[in-house]
């Protein structure tokens, strides 16, 4: 499924980037290897292929969580900016 010029033009045009003549040129070339590729692919049998999430054998990749106890309010706050008690101070960012 080759590309033509006017979709590489369209594709620029949503991503906001003005292309040279030259540059629209390779584009049309490169897109259309890539979508040639993927007709490739198409072809291929995968009736036996278990559908996967990731390339590696993996469940999750998060940690399990692990409770710890809490630093003091003081450790936490020692290098804050500004603090007002036990609590960080930031500037009010909506308006009231």
């Amino acid at each position: 499924m080759p590309i033509d010029r006017t979709q590489v033009e369209h594709i620029a045009a949503l991503a906001r980037i003005s292309l040279s003549d030259d540059e629209i040129a390779v584009f049309t070339r490169q897109l259309s290897q890539i979508l040639a590729q993927f007709d490739v692919l198409q072809t291929l049998d995968t009736a036996g292929v278990t559908p996967t999430a990731h390339v590696a054998d993996l469940d999750s990749v998060m940690r399990a969580d692990q409770t710890d106890d809490c630093l003091p309010a003081e450790d936490t706050l020692r290098n804050a900016p500004r603090r007002r008690g036990d609590f960080f101070q930031v500037r009010a960012v909506l308006d009231e």
